[in-house]
């Protein structure tokens, strides 16, 4: 693998490395700046020709300089699963798409993180393959109440549940008596919720009712299979359930636009609830989905072409307070290609290295600014695994965790060039705005121009501890 050439602007340990732009955005706005890294640290956001004497100078010229992406929904599959994903694949494909903090779902590894000694293999298992920094979810499944506070002292930002069958044994689902159980402990320690909000009940019954008229090799048949009802019953539950309990409900991975209007009303409430989307159901349509191709399949589905703008006016009304990626891989042969099976396939879309491209192509073709893509991307996802102060902008005081975008350039997907373990993805051929140049992690510049360091520079994070 070809690495980057070594030079002073490659070391975490400089004295003063200055990142400068004429479109550098910060909180207050884009502007040109250069931003002062000491120690990893931004020390000062400073008018652009404001340089120390001595300091190494990375130009980042008409380019936008931002914070870097913080994903809160990856699956990662390590230890256990590694033939699906793993720690270095998955962080080197984030360093190539501009994200710089990953936080890690509790599921699809082995053991599932639902106790402090899987915690701890996790965190062994990570050790020198971090290209980006990590950080992990606890997971509620039944019978595991009395680990959540050891966990939670250990070290997780959060909680991670199913109410649906997560696909997985390690990770059984949870039912209403659970969260009741755990809740008013999870509103005790701060820690959210985060909750996969599809019931079974409305799946069971139209599982009933799909043969013939939906033949699975349809994506139809997949729609008709998760319908919206699931969905929406599941997220009146967790409302309710959040305002009786004053705990923080996340709702993850929200596909069905029919709940915006409850959520609206409960996000002007007392109750503590946010929202997340996911750059799929921002992008496709299930009307442009083809015959046999399972690399679309995800739970909850990709919905019509009218439920995607209506997920996008949420985002643009702060109803949807973030947009986090869900990159679920596994071995195309589980995707069952050949076959075309959308019911039998396994469900989970491969794109952490095009989040940010996938969603400022199609943001800014919703007249949206790069500031937008920052908010949803950077700050509300930093916001909710409490790291606001270290991640998420440029900023002094935080990490120098920054990505140099050309907003203006274009790219077709090539598999080939994705550094997921497996490129199947339904992104292929499909032209995107936007290149990431370099991506820097805690002043340390990981990847640019299709090359990586010589070695990882990630580190795992511990709530508290940063």
């Amino acid at each position: 693998m070809p690495t980057l050439p070594s030079d002073s602007s490659n070391s975490p340990n400089d004295e003063y490395l200055v990142v400068r732009g004429h479109r550098v955005l910060t909180p207050e706005g884009e502007r040109r700046a250069s931003i002062h890294i000491c120690k990893g640290i931004i020390a000062k956001v400073a008018s652009f020709d404001d340089i120390p004497t001595g300091s190494s100078i990375h130009e980042a010229v008409d380019s936008a300089v931002m914070p870097g992406i913080v994903d809160t929904h990856v699956h990662i599959n390590d230890p256990g699963r590694t033939d699906w994903e793993g720690f270095s694949s998955a962080t080197q494909a984030a360093a190539a798409g501009g994200v710089t903090t990953l936080i890690e779902m509790p599921l699809n590894s082995i053991p599932a993180t639902t106790t402090v000694a899987a915690y701890r293999q996790k965190i062994a298992a990570a050790a020198g393959e971090l290209w980006v920094d990590v950080g992990f979810w606890g997971g509620v499944v039944p019978g595991n109440e009395r680990e959540l506070g050891a966990l939670w002292d250990a070290g997780v930002f959060g909680f991670k549940c199913f109410l649906v069958p997560s696909g997985v044994p390690e990770f059984a689902h949870v039912a209403e008596s659970d969260l009741r159980a755990v809740l008013p402990e999870l509103a005790s320690l701060g820690a959210p919720l985060l909750a996969h909000a599809e019931l079974p009940g409305p799946i069971e019954a139209a599982l009933q009712h799909l043969v013939p008229g939906n033949p699975p090799h349809q994506y139809a048949a997949w729609l008709a299979s998760r319908p919206r009802e699931s969905e929406d019953q599941a997220i009146s539950l967790l409302l309710r359930l959040s305002r009786d309990s004053h705990a923080h409900v996340h709702i993850v991975h929200l596909a069905s636009s029919n709940s915006i209007a409850a959520l609206s009303r409960a996000k002007s409430a007392p109750t503590n609830v946010t929202v997340e989307t996911c750059p799929h159901y921002l992008t496709f349509t299930s009307e442009e989905i083809p015959a046999g191709a399972t690399e679309f399949k995800c739970a909850p589905p990709i919905r019509e072409s009218e439920n995607r703008e209506k997920l996008w006016a949420a985002l643009g009304a702060g109803t949807i307070d973030l947009i986090a990626s869900d990159h679920s891989p596994c071995p195309p042969e589980m995707k069952l290609r050949e076959e075309g099976n959308f019911i039998r396939a396994w469900g989970g879309i491969a794109s952490l290295q095009l989040s940010l491209r996938s969603v400022w192509t199609e943001a800014r073709a919703r007249g949206y600014a790069l500031t937008h893509v920052v908010r949803w991307m950077c700050e509300g996802p930093a916001r909710l695994a409490g790291l606001q102060k270290r991640k998420g902008a440029v900023a002094v005081g935080c990490d120098a965790d920054l990505v140099i975008f050309n907003p203006d350039a274009k790219f077709r997907v090539e598999p080939d060039r994705l550094h997921h373990r497996h490129k199947l993805t339904p992104y292929a051929g499909r032209e995107l705005a936007g290149i990431v140049e370099a991506t820097f992690v805690r002043g340390h510049k990981v990847f640019e121009h299709g090359q990586f360091a010589a070695a990882p520079a990630g580190r795992v994070l511990r709530r508290g501890r940063q």
